[in-house]
């Protein structure tokens, strides 16, 4: 019941952020594909806490396990389980919020819809379930990377009111990596640091734009109507935490032109058909085009701030309350290998499904 995701290619994540451990169940990986530990360490290391001064400062190694599904180093073909234990979890931070709900977090919903909720660092709501995402997204990407050479890269497009210029068709992995806000432009990236660390010194905290490209994406992935590529991609990166927009393409940009100027030409490029721009952002009627599919995340500021705000408790009293514990004034940075995976994880479905209808 929305733990899982995905048709052939299926996860399910579990685990909360103040448990014994978290991690994820990946079902439908096929069999044969070889498949280091290491290789999901990579991303982990990506996305775990503690990378630099504008990130939470809880440290995790996020050292990943495979339990299950993978025997001298290739896949089963059966439910691969992936394990993270949690060795720096501090419960006793968030004793203060046990009876008061967080603004603008899931602490009250969350009590409302089951009756009882995990107040230690908001359970499954908080990021730390986005471990299982980018363990079992390390694994479709390989296999996008082996069958097509499709290439995924995310970056910090906008923080706060400082938006970078960023090529989406020529960007890199090395030139996201190459700062600690994960943003190619490297003059706006010193502005974006700058400007978390007075956030995280006033007790506040901000949002942003995560941007994303997939490049030699093959042609026809995707369903008509209802699991349209754009619909999948867009669920994937509305269940993300803090996520609360998402653009494929011109995305909203677009309502301010013309059919003649929205549209995109098509020509034949020595065989292959291409369009000279890309506003449909690599898809269209739902589909890939075989152009480069590109996407916008918008993530909110991070709802715990160590600020007092007004709220009320679980009797509905008013009260006040300031948040403590450790916690990422932006959101932003270690969104990104997250972005990535959730990508991956809809392509790779998407590829299997075709697969499975083509007989390919």
């Amino acid at each position: 019941m929305g733990n899982s995701f995905g048709h052939m290619f299926r996860i399910t994540t579990w685990g909360e952020s103040h448990g014994d451990a978290v991690g994820v169940v990946v079902d439908g990986c096929p069999p044969g594909l070889l498949l280091d530990v290491e290789e999901i360490q990579k991303q982990l290391d990506r996305r775990r806490p503690g990378q630099s001064e504008i990130s939470t400062q809880r440290r995790e190694g996020d050292r990943a396990k495979i339990l299950s599904g993978v025997f001298e180093g290739k896949t089963l073909g059966t439910p691969i389980f992936i394990g993270v234990w949690n060795e720096d979890a501090r419960g006793r931070d968030y004793e203060h919020m046990r009876t008061k709900f967080r603004p603008s977090h899931a602490d009250y919903t969350y009590q409302a819809k089951f009756g009882i909720r995990d107040w230690k660092g908001g359970g499954r709501a908080s990021a730390r379930e986005t471990i299982g995402r980018v363990a079992a997204g390390a694994i479709a990407r390989k296999i996008l990377e082996l069958d097509h050479g499709v290439e995924i890269v995310a970056y910090v497009k906008q923080v706060w009111e400082l938006t970078a210029d960023v090529d989406s068709d020529t960007v890199t992995a090395a030139d996201v990596e190459s700062n600690d806000v994960r943003c190619p432009d490297q003059d706006v990236a010193i502005q974006m640091i700058e400007r978390i660390k007075a956030a995280r010194k006033d007790g506040d905290s901000l949002g942003g734009v995560v941007e994303a490209v997939a490049r030699n994406v093959p042609v026809g992935l995707g369903e008509p109507v209802f699991d349209k590529l754009e619909a999948d991609l867009g669920k994937a990166m509305l269940s993300l935490p803090a996520c609360k927009g998402f653009e494929v393409g011109s995305g909203f940009g677009g309502t301010t032109m013309t059919g003649s100027q929205h549209n995109d030409p098509f020509y034949n490029a020595g065989g292959r058909i291409r369009t000279r721009t890309n506003y449909s952002g690599g898809i269209q009627g739902g589909i890939s085009n075989g152009e480069n599919i590109v996407i916008r995340a918008a993530f909110k500021p991070t709802a715990t701030i160590l600020r007092p705000q007004e709220t009320v408790d679980v009797d509905g009293n008013p009260t006040t309350l300031e948040g403590r514990g450790r916690h990422d004034p932006c959101v932003l940075p270690r969104a990104v290998p997250i972005v990535e995976a959730m990508m991956a994880l809809v392509l790779v479905d998407h590829l299997l499904r075709q697969r499975g209808q083509v007989g390919g």
